[in-house]
């Protein structure tokens, strides 16, 4: 089942508006997880597991659970993100449209060279009409821009790289 940005914004906006805590979908190779305030199901009511183990992506491909996409919690910095010539990376926050500026045709909020301090917008994520902005979290250059403007990202992904002051000196 091939699922479009458009499909999974739509299930996204349905889940919200419905009575579901809990909300999981598995066919073939997708496997999408979405619960509203951290609600995981116990074991007794969780689906159950296929008796044959399902093969494995590699780590960079595995299969990510949306775990409240809403969530403002910053995600975990994956290994090799972290370890990145001491650049320090900013991710997406939650599942969603980036945008790179306010609106369209305007500027970019940040380009390449830009100074930023921690609480400079660099971006916007939106679920389901509803504009989240992006803090830069680190005083800096932006010294490259990963995702594009209108991608679809999910929770965790890399949108910018920034050089911190404390790096730059």
């Amino acid at each position: 089942m091939d699922l479009t940005e458009e499909d999974v914004l739509e299930i996204l906006k349905l889940i919200e508006q419905s009575d579901f805590e809990y909300f999981r979908l598995q066919s073939g190779d997708l496997n999408l997880t979405v619960s509203k305030g951290g609600y995981v199901p116990s074991a007794a009511q969780a689906p159950p597991q296929p008796q044959e183990p399902l093969p494995r992506a590699a780590p960079q491909e595995e299969q990510r659970a949306v775990a409240n996409p809403c969530s403002a919690e910053p995600a975990p910095v994956p290994e090799e993100v972290a370890d990145r010539e001491g650049l320090v990376a900013i991710l997406a926050p939650m599942v969603g449209t980036f945008y790179r500026a306010p609106e369209p045709g305007a500027d970019p909020f940040v380009e390449v060279g830009d100074k930023v301090d921690s609480e400079t917008t660099v971006g916007l994520v939106e679920v389901m009409k509803v504009f989240t902005s992006i803090p830069a979290g680190v005083a800096g250059t932006v010294t490259e821009v990963v995702a594009a403007n209108a991608q679809f990202v999910e929770k965790g992904e890399v949108l910018y790289y920034i050089t911190p002051v404390d790096a730059a000196r």
